[in-house]
């Protein structure tokens, strides 16, 4: 099975074949400051699974090996490289796949860094849309 995926402006598209090492929604510093969210979802696959369709990410050395891949037209994040700690993988920010349904997330990591108030974040009230008033 393969999906696709790509950033918000079209720029870069990318195709993943498949499944998942893994599926995580992190909340670790790094992740936070690079998205602008309190947390991103990566689905982890081996190097060789992932292939790039159109365009050219730009890659950002955030931290000692950590490598972050984003649309350099539109900012969206698409992966993460780090060869000394998950050498021959690439997680993909799995909110970019055309159908982010279809790999859901099994667990969420690096806690230890995780907003305070995003502990209990679900257990706030939902709406579809806007709230009314």
């Amino acid at each position: 099975m393969s999906q696709q995926g790509g950033c918000q402006c079209g720029a870069v598209r990318y195709e993943v074949s498949g499944s998942p090492k893994h599926v995580a929604m992190c909340h670790c510093e790094g992740c936070r400051k690079s998205a602008g969210a309190p947390a991103v979802a990566w689905a982890a696959f081996d190097e060789d699974a992932f292939a790039l369709l159109q365009g050219e990410p730009t890659t950002f050395n955030s931290s000692g090996a950590a490598m972050r891949s984003f649309c350099p037209r539109c900012g969206t994040g698409i992966a993460y490289r780090n060869a000394e700690m998950l050498p021959g993988i690439v997680d993909i920010q799995s909110a970019t796949l055309d159908d982010p349904s279809v790999f859901p997330i099994q667990c969420h990591i690096q806690t230890a860094e995780r907003i305070d108030w995003m502990a209990d974040a679900h257990k706030l009230a939902a709406f579809e849309r806007f709230p009314e008033g």
